[in-house]
């Protein structure tokens, strides 16, 4: 039977801090390089917006939809947001509240800074720790898009575990002044689901 992996998921249990594309657990690892986009610079949006193919059916997890024939089939798409805090206004009682609790510093959101090499170096790392065994997490291609207007990447990897599939991912990550929207999407080596994932992608929007 075919292991079912999710990309957020993850990261989640291996307890990484993605501040460069996007916060998905307090954790140990930062991920930062040369600035491709300047923050103040970004459009304000509230939300993304894409089509599921109907083969897909909502999970558990918030965002995750699942081929409608799991476990025979494992394709997966999730969709995540992160919200890096920095529209929030303080009051003076606040910020005095955070200085005496010595959380006064924040971490720089670095989302717009993530490249190639950290992007496979952190998560073949993931991975690795994840199944025990060295899975050969390969990044295939990193792109810059855009898409109404807001900066992002595509990202095109896949990793196999010893006596399993070789899984396919592809992540869109699409930044804005306060958040980061990213839509996974996971198959195996024999799911028919390339056509369907292409279709998702183009449908893709930013609000």
């Amino acid at each position: 039977m075919k292991r079912y992996f999710d990309f957020h998921r993850l990261l989640h249990g291996a307890g990484f801090l993605l501040t460069v594309a996007f916060f998905v657990a307090a954790g140990g690892i930062f991920l930062f390089a040369s600035k491709a986009y300047a923050r103040d610079d970004l459009g304000v949006a509230n939300y993304c917006s894409f089509v599921i193919p109907p083969e897909f059916v909502p999970a558990q997890e918030k965002g995750l939809f699942i081929n409608q024939n799991h476990p025979m089939e494992s394709s997966s798409i999730k969709y995540d947001v992160y919200d890096n805090g920095l529209d929030v206004i303080l009051t003076n009682r606040e910020k005095a509240a955070m200085k005496e609790a010595g959380t006064e510093t924040v971490v720089a959101d670095e989302s717009t800074s993530l490249t190639k090499q950290i992007y496979q170096e952190t998560m073949a790392a993931a991975y690795n720790s994840q199944y025990g065994q060295d899975v050969g997490f390969a990044v295939s291609s990193f792109d810059k898009i855009t898409v109404d207007g807001y900066p992002g990447y595509r990202i095109v990897s896949s990793y196999q575990a010893a006596d399993e599939e070789r899984i396919h991912q592809t992540v869109y990550m699409l930044l804005s002044r306060y958040r980061t929207f990213t839509i996974s999407m996971q198959r195996a080596e024999d799911d028919d689901c390339e056509a369907l994932f292409e279709e998702c992608a183009s449908s893709i929007h930013v609000h």
